[in-house]
Order: C-alpha cells, then sequence, then structure tokens
C-alpha cells in the first residue's frame, strides 16, 4: 500500500499550502486545488483517502462540491473546512456525510487526530483463533480502538475470507485444528502477499513458530497477551502500510 493520498481543495492560496505544507511533512501525499471544478476534475483521475474542502469558494460552494465528489466515489471521506459561520452548509455537509469540520486557523493537532482516525477505520484486521474467549477479546480491543475486525475459527474459513477480498494485518493462532497456522499462513500468503501476518501462540511451539517467520510472518506474540504492546504493533503497522 502506498502513500496515503489526500486533496485539499480552497480558494485561498495560503491556506491551502499551508495546509498541503502540514500534510506533506507528516508523510502523505497531497493534490492541491483551488475550486470545486478542479477538485471534480481531480477525484475522476485519482483515488484519494481523504478530501479537505472548503465551504465557501466562487463557483460551486464546498458541499456542492462535496456532492458531485461522493457520486463520483461514494467511498471518499471528505472533512470540510470553514473560517466563516455558515452553521447551514455544514449541517446539510454533516448530514449527508461529510466526515468532520475543521475550523480555519487550523488547529493542526486535531486534523492529525482525524487522519490517523481515519486511516484507522481504514485498516482490516482478521483474527483466526478457534479458541472463542481468545478470538472475541482482541477482536473487542481492536474494534474499541476504532479498527475493523472480523474473525475466523480456523484456517480454512481463514483463506476462504482472506480469497474474497483484502485484510491489512492477520492475527493467526499457530496451533488450529485441521490444518495449522503455519500451513494457513502459507496458503494465506499465496492468495495474498501484502497481507501482514502476525503468528498467535499461548504454546511452546518454537520449530514452528520458527518457520512461519523465517518464510515472512512479521512476528509472533505469546497469550496472554500484552495489549498495550499489540495496540502498538498493529498502529505501527497501520503507519507502514499507508506509507
Amino acid at each position: 500500500m502506498g502513500q496515503t493520498n489526500i486533496l485539499v481543495v480552497d480558494d485561498v492560496r495560503s491556506m491551502r499550502v499551508t495546509l498541503g505544507g502540514i500534510l506533506e511533512d507528516k508523510g502523505h501525499r497531497v493534490v492541491m486545488v483551488e475550486n470545486g471544478y478542479e477538485a471534480i476534475e481531480a477525484v475522476k483521475r485519482d483515488s484519494f483517502d481523504l478530501i479537505f474542502i472548503d465551504i465557501k469558494m466562487p463557483g460551486i460552494n464546498g458541499v456542492q462540491t462535496f456532492r458531485e465528489i461522493k457520486k463520483i466515489d461514494r467511498k471518499a471521506v471528505v472533512i470540510m473546512m470553514t473560517a466563516y459561520s455558515v452553521e447551514d452548509l455544514l449541517k446539510e455537509a454533516l448530514e449527508e456525510g461529510a466526515y468532520a469540520t475543521v475550523y480555519k486557523p487550523f488547529d493542526v493537532d486535531r486534523i492529525i487526530a482525524i487522519i490517523e482516525e481515519v486511516l484507522r477505520e481504514k485498516t482490516l484486521i482478521l483474527v483466526v483463533d478457534d479458541k472463542f474467549s481468545d478470538r472475541e477479546t482482541l477482536k473487542t480491543i481492536l474494534e474499541d480502538k476504532g479498527y475493523r475486525v472480523a474473525t475466523a475459527t480456523d484456517g480454512n474459513e481463514a483463506i476462504e475470507k482472506v480469497k474474497t477480498r483484502h485484510y491489512d494485518i492477520i492475527f493467526l493462532d499457530v496451533v488450529l485444528p485441521g490444518i495449522d497456522g503455519v500451513e494457513t499462513f502459507e496458503r494465506v500468503k499465496k492468495i495474498d502477499p501484502r497481507a501482514t501476518v502476525i503468528m498467535m501462540t499461548g504454546y511452546t511451539v518454537e520449530d514452528l513458530v520458527r518457520r512461519a517467520v523465517s518464510e515472512g510472518a512479521y512476528t509472533c506474540i505469546y497469550k496472554p497477551f500484552n495489549m498495550e504492546k499489540l495496540i502498538e504493533l498493529v498502529e505501527g503497522i497501520s503507519r507502514e502500510k499507508k506509507r
């Protein structure tokens, strides 16, 4: 997965360049345009993870631009920006599915926090574990942190799920009924080489773990989990995948 793609739409050059510069400094790829028409053309040409749109612009305003963009890419995550009291327009945009509102002059910390929140929501995780309590505990913790999580009870179910969609991170128990975690890992990697796989174990199965890691598993974590370290690991991988 490449860098996060962000579109900034603002008719005021200083605002456009300021926000664009802040985002580029954070390692994101930024396209800057000065009106709604240019924004619509940009969305036709490219896919954006996040779009910042100024509410008040000449030509077509931010809400009209937002509506047109949603017709082209209904999954677009749009954040409205304003320096004015335009509550009616903001209310319209939020009711129609805009993600959030930020006010100028920019609160950089808030903007970065919103971006990180959106990236978390875009990270899809699969937890593969035959033990209900371990599977559901990990799922709940990750969902509480804003990640989207699916589960599988064994290797075969995991393989079927990976065939139908891409998972950014897969937590995979080493000891599973039927086909074990390492064989599942090998088959998953053939289907989707981009998936980051983290092996999990509550047993001493050093040979299996060593085999999986030598073949490209990201790491192995041991049960019971240190939840703080686990979340740090997920956030680090999520950031790496967006670069």
